[in-house]
């Protein structure tokens, strides 16, 4: 059984759904008081993440409860704590340094759950339906519509599918457009929690790094669509683009170097063999300039994962290039990029789903490159 968002009524006025918000709007520990024993609780990810509700979970009164979550930001106490196991489960589809501590240090209250994120939501709903989830949005506009804001790689399909839908309403998101949009009457319950939105440093490449940005950037073409990761490697990928033509996006993760391309002239969208005109993205981190930026423009349309990420949608893209980083290579090719050794360190992400679209670009002119 799924949740059917309708839209708002033709009818409605200025303020229409004004008073369906305050009917709806609670405090944080009354909706973290809502979490009960064996349920399964997912919470959105990265820049969307819940971080007033997160930072309140461990005081629910409940026992046997998992949270599915994606690069948890922060060391939250409901899975930082030993004396929360038992309680509490962090269930990361990707880790960061709060889950990775943890498991280093033992607590007991972590694991790590595999997944394709192209999948990532179906495969969660088909397992069994999310009980609670916890998100974040805009405050709703005069016709009773909030915004998902930054991030709808799995979080609209899990919010469709919730048994309960709790979102946290931050004044500091960005407006955006695609897919993001829902009205107050198909969510359950609003708190209000504004702070600064969570920013992603720009890292600065160094001489090893932009020495193969430069090779990386002899592989695009003029009007090719690409897709580039995080961090020195694809920054220095972003660098060494800056002389090319009419390039497009479609990407898993929008980030401050897309916005930079764009800026310089390089990125236009105008190539581009679908969604053309259109930056595609399932959810943005990076700067506050970035933010503001994203902030209102119609220019970035935020899509679902399950599309965005499809191997069968990617490879439709015109002269498609997918930038992936790596953490190891064997002496046979093989890639390793979510372990070290038996340690696993991050997770699979869309780094998959990215690279075989590209690979299998309708014009035979696709690429895929692993730095």
């Amino acid at each position: 059984m799924t949740r059917t968002i309708q839209p708002a009524p033709a009818a409605h006025a200025a303020g229409a759904g004004a008073g369906v918000y305050k009917s709806k709007l609670i405090s944080i520990d009354e909706a973290v008081s809502k979490i009960r024993s064996d349920q399964d609780v997912v919470v959105a990810q990265c820049a969307s993440e819940p971080q007033g509700l997160m930072s309140r979970f461990h005081t629910a009164a409940a026992e046997n409860v998992r949270v599915f979550s994606v690069l948890t930001l922060k060391p939250y106490d409901f899975y930082m704590r030993p004396d929360m196991k038992g309680r509490f489960e962090l269930c990361s589809w990707f880790h960061a340094p709060g889950s990775r501590a943890a498991l280093k240090n033992g607590t007991g209250t972590v694991t790590f759950v595999p997944n394709m994120l192209h999948r990532a939501a179906l495969d969660r709903i088909q397992a069994r339906r999310p009980d609670v989830f916890f998100g974040t949005c805009t405050p709703p506009d005069r016709n009773g519509f909030v915004s998902l804001s930054l991030g709808i790689t799995y979080e609209k399909e899990i919010l469709e599918a919730a048994k309960l839908v709790i979102l946290e309403v931050n004044r500091n998101l960005p407006l955006t457009f695609g897919d993001t949009h829902l009205h107050v009457s198909a969510v359950d319950n609003f708190v209000e929690h504004t702070q600064e939105v969570p920013t992603l440093p720009a890292a600065s490449p160094d001489a090893t790094e932009l020495a193969i940005g430069g090779y990386i950037g002899e592989l695009v073409p003029d009007e090719a669509t690409i897709q580039l990761g995080i961090g020195g490697i694809p920054n220095a990928a972003a660098l060494a683009l800056k002389g090319k033509k009419d390039l497009g996006v479609h990407t898993e993760m929008m980030v401050d170097s897309m916005m930079e391309l764009y800026e310089c002239g390089a990125i236009t969208n105008r190539k581009k063999a679908l969604v053309k005109d259109k930056f595609v993205c399932t959810f943005a981190m990076g700067s506050r300039k970035l933010y503001d930026w994203l902030d209102g423009n119609v220019a970035v349309e935020f899509r679902r994962g399950s599309w965005v990420n499809d191997p069968a949608v990617i490879r439709r893209n015109s002269k498609m290039v997918s930038v992936n980083t790596c953490l190891t290579v064997d002496l046979t090719g093989q890639v390793a990029s979510e372990t070290i050794g038996t340690t696993q360190y991050s997770g699979t992400g869309g780094q998959t789903d990215t690279a075989v679209g590209a690979k299998e670009a309708y014009d035979g002119l696709g690429k895929s490159v692993i730095a």
